[in-house]
């Protein structure tokens, strides 16, 4: 009688799992995204800082477009390759009013954004006014105008977005790398930069609501990179040798990524709570570039912790001549130039990180081998919840 019973209930726990199986492959479909909404910092700036300040100069741009493209980088970022996965276009940045087609989306990050607003201007330490609140407010004045205008029809129906691209959109974010750098230029222990992250974590959290409350519901969100692998952080940043890890990079400022990176993803968690109709993919960015860092011979890279397009130091990174700036060298001018082959580099001006490299991230990204819940980027509109409750 024992060996019956027994014998019934593992038949119906398998008929229970084949069941749940079935429902997740009803529910959980490919999604169709007409749009992207895109926040972000320079990680994924497609030109709004340049349209807004000068573009950004050559040799950016010289792999890929083969002139400027206000991309600071020598080709293509991450967000362009996710685009392109969608067989969406390029994201136009919403700065930038010549030639700029936004009827699949906009992209609102610009490079030196921070998550918290700063205090200082541009000039001053770098960092950029348009904060992630002020491409709120820049995003809610899209989505309202944009339909004012596309019903007059003609032109402006062919390069503005229809109003159902909000709700089936995807909306991305890759930003909160320059509120931890912030603080670290500004001389403040990283127990001081751990303190303000709260107040960081709340402000994004903050808009994600708004942008829920405009309709969106589908969220792609990158945590940060390891900033202590920088060249412009390492070679700007007080450093002493017990401080280097065994790759050679700043593992303080790491260890204030990973903590940052905590916080986010516990934030993305109540998220999910707070707002049970939208779908959160948390995606671990971190990860998948400090394992590009600290294995590059093995995925084909050189001189990981050295950039392409800089000059002098060990990091061959000048914090006063830039990537394509000019600088006297025994007496003669000479402009900053790319390196001899950027495909086989990690970073390309000391800060951002060259087209090679950012499609072997977006590669590693997009199947969801480094998201939580482990969507890939087809999957990203389904709600882990309620595919549960269904």
């Amino acid at each position: 009688m024992e060996n019956k019973c027994t014998k019934f209930v593992t038949l119906l726990v398998l008929v229970v799992l084949l069941l749940s199986l079935h429902v997740t492959n009803a529910t959980a479909t490919d999604c169709h995204f007409p749009a992207i909404y895109n926040f972000g910092d320079s990680n994924s700036d497609t030109g709004g800082l340049s349209a807004a300040f000068g573009q950004a100069g050559s040799p950016s741009g010289q792999t890929y477009f083969h002139h400027p493209a206000g991309r600071y980088c020598d080709g293509r970022l991450v967000i362009d390759f996710i685009a392109q996965s969608m067989g969406l276009p390029y994201l136009s940045a919403f700065l930038d009013s010549v030639g700029s087609n936004f009827s699949h989306g906009a992209n609102f990050a610009t490079a030196g954004s921070t998550i918290r607003p700063q205090n200082t201007t541009l000039h001053q330490s770098g960092f950029s006014p348009f904060s992630l609140n002020v491409q709120w407010y820049q995003f809610n004045d899209f989505h309202r105008r944009s339909q004012i205008f596309r019903a007059q029809g003609d032109v402006f129906k062919q390069m503005l977005p229809d109003i159902h691209s909000f709700p089936e959109g995807l909306y991305t974010f890759d930003i909160g790398q320059n509120d931890l750098t912030a603080g670290l230029f500004l001389d403040m222990s990283t127990d001081e930069v751990k303190g303000y992250v709260p107040d960081v974590i709340d402000q994004f959290k903050a808009v994600v609501n708004n942008i829920y409350g405009q309709g969106g519901r589908s969220f792609w969100i990158h945590n940060t990179g390891p900033v202590g692998c920088l060249p412009y952080v390492l070679d700007r940043l007080q450093i002493t040798a017990g401080q280097i890890d065994r790759v050679g990079c700043a593992e303080p400022f790491n260890e204030v990524c990973r903590f940052y990176n905590t916080k986010l993803k516990e934030a993305v968690q109540q998220l999910e709570k707070d707002l049970p109709l939208a779908a959160f993919t948390y995606v671990d960015i971190y990860s998948v570039k400090y394992d590009l860092i600290s294995n590059a011979s093995k995925y084909g890279f050189a001189h990981p912790l050295r950039a392409c397009c800089g000059h002098g130091g060990k990091y061959n990174y000048n914090i006063h001549a830039g990537c394509g700036g000019k600088i006297q060298v025994n007496g003669t001018q000479v402009v900053i130039e790319s390196c001899k082959d950027p495909s086989v580099m990690i970073n390309w001006d000391g800060v951002h990180y060259t087209q090679g490299a950012n499609k072997w991230i977006f590669d590693r990204i997009v199947d969801g081998s480094y998201s939580d819940p482990p969507n890939s980027l087809k999957m990203a509109c389904n709600n882990s919840y309620l595919q549960l409750a269904s």
